[in-house]
């Protein structure tokens, strides 16, 4: 077992976040099979069969900070929540000297972005997991307000602007939904079929679409 159980409390002063923070990443790894156990009494808290630990990631300094400025650039994305939720873990692993220099490094790098609010993007990215049909409250480029059911196919972003993809049930074909323009996104019962989606459904006149994958042969 590890060498003395954590309480959330201390974890949380520990790297910075809130207990409840803690407690929920604490869940999820417990749910994905890490062996946790929660230890009851006044010097009771968390802990971890040293069996199942890990050895500090083998990042350097600049794949650390390349991590750094990708998760960063996700902050107003569908993905911002996991985002921070990842540099966290990043951040617990590594070893003090590369997390000092990394740091003192990301303080240099700054991102240039639009004023103005990233849009309702909690639910966006869940919804596109779980299939779950979305109601969204959407203003056009007018302005002019609608509802509209849609079934989530997936996201285009460029620059800082990201868009939804998705099979929209009001006009009964596939649109793409800015993302700043959501003014809400509420998550339905109901799960839609994974319809297929290829780059050259989207009729894109600019640029070059370009996919994200984990590489060949991904574990």
């Amino acid at each position: 077992m590890s060498p003395r159980p954590r309480s959330a409390r201390w974890l949380a002063e520990r790297f910075g976040v809130s207990s409840r923070t803690i407690e929920r990443d604490l869940s999820a790894l417990q749910q994905n099979g890490v062996p946790i156990w929660a230890e009851p009494g006044r010097t009771g808290g968390y802990c971890l069969n040293a069996a199942h630990t890990l050895a500090p990631l083998g990042f350097t300094v600049d794949e650390a900070l390349a991590v750094t400025v990708a998760l960063g650039t996700l902050t107003t994305s569908p993905f911002g929540a996991s985002a921070t939720s990842a540099l966290r873990k990043i951040v617990a692993v590594l070893d003090a000297r590369s997390l000092t220099q990394t740091a003192e490094l990301a303080t240099r790098i700054h991102l240039l972005e639009d004023d103005g609010s990233g849009g309702a993007t909690d639910n966006l990215a869940a919804a596109l997991r779980t299939g779950r049909v979305l109601r969204l409250s959407y203003l056009d480029r007018e302005g002019a307000a609608t509802v509209r059911d849609v079934e989530p196919m997936g996201f285009v972003g460029k620059g800082g602007t990201w868009y939804l993809i998705g099979w929209c049930r009001l006009r009964d074909g596939l649109r793409a939904f800015r993302g700043d323009r959501i003014a809400q996104a509420e998550p339905l019962a109901e799960r839609s079929p994974r319809r297929p989606l290829e780059a050259s459904d989207l009729g894109i006149v600019e640029g070059r679409m370009r996919a994200v994958g984990l590489g060949e042969n991904p574990r």
